[in-house]
């Protein structure tokens, strides 16, 4: 089942043509991550009330799949007794772009080894705090995958935010008035709503993710996963080579337009030409790209968002 906004359902039904029609859920507009999962989980539970899910971005980069895979089967193990499970990533530096989990006791779950209790979820640290977390060994980056039964998830969410819960059973009860009660959900993280209150009952679980990763976050991250281009040492580019004129320059070009990008003594720099607009920042400002779309959204640019 793949959930997406309304403006990405056309590319999506193309680029998944044997995805059965009714497994697309497309948004209205968007409503955090909760409401998101949790349709995807209230239209399961209907179809089977022992249904058993897992949540994943579409845009990770995963490595060792077949690793990948174990993780997920102790993942389901844990969760077939009752708790949200959560894939943490074993962090490789003190990384200050992502939450991070803090781990507990080892759970005695047949068909988990490696299934540990998470005693909390922690926001963002400054880059003091990131290094003290990976000098205690207790702590995984928290890449956003659930495993849990659609039930238990919504049963949760009931508990906290118990409104949300009963809007999304609605709209799977009568998908025809997902319109109508959209609007009226809350718009909330899936961390906050249910894994952060959750995990303060003893009602959440990790299993290290032993595979590599990258949650492709920011177009910095879209650089790390390229090549340099021969001809400019240091230049990435995705898209047409041919479209890009580089000289003295490093950083990553996206010539989405059509049109020649030309770049000229610049350092860690990211370009991205699309049809619509330009953005140019640098590599190390890349994550801060979302309060210019915040900027879009107040000034009611909601097109380019």
């Amino acid at each position: 089942m793949v959930v997406a906004g309304v403006l990405h359902e056309a590319a999506v039904r193309d680029q998944l043509p044997r995805l059965v029609p009714t497994n697309l859920v497309a948004e209205p507009t968007p409503r955090g991550s909760m409401a998101a999962i949790g349709l995807a989980a209230a239209i399961l539970e209907r179809r089977d009330p022992d249904a058993l899910i897992g949540s994943f971005a579409a845009d990770h980069v995963i490595g060792e799949p077949e690793v990948f895979a174990d993780c997920v089967r102790e993942a389901v193990a844990v969760a077939r007794s009752g708790y949200v499970v959560t894939i943490g990533i074993e962090p490789t530096y003190p990384a200050t772009g992502f939450g991070y989990i803090r781990v507990g006791d080892p759970l005695a779950i047949a068909g988990a080894p490696h299934g540990r209790q998470v005693r909390s979820f922690v926001e963002k640290p400054d880059a003091t705090t990131a290094r003290a977390f990976l000098q205690t060994g207790e702590y995984h980056w928290n890449a956003g995958m659930f495993v849990v039964k659609a039930s238990v998830l919504l049963d949760l969410l009931a508990d906290f935010h118990p409104k949300l819960a009963a809007g999304l059973r609605d709209i799977a009860a009568e998908p025809s008035r997902l319109a109508e009660l959209w609007a009226g959900l809350t718009s909330l993280a899936i961390d906050h709503a249910v894994a952060e209150p959750a995990a303060a009952v003893g009602r959440v679980a990790v299993v290290p993710g032993r595979f590599t990763w990258d949650d492709v976050g920011d177009f910095d991250s879209v650089g790390s996963l390229l090549s340099d281009v021969a001809a400019v040492p240091g230049l990435k580019i995705l898209g047409e080579v041919d479209l890009v004129l580089a000289k003295d320059a490093t950083g990553v070009v996206i010539p989405g337009s059509g049109r020649t990008v030309a770049v000229l003594g610049l350092q860690d720099i990211v370009v991205v030409d699309t049809p619509d607009a330009l953005l140019v920042t640098t590599r190390e400002r890349a994550q801060d790209v979302k309060a210019l779309v915040d900027l879009l959204k107040s000034a009611g640019r909601i097109d380019l968002t």
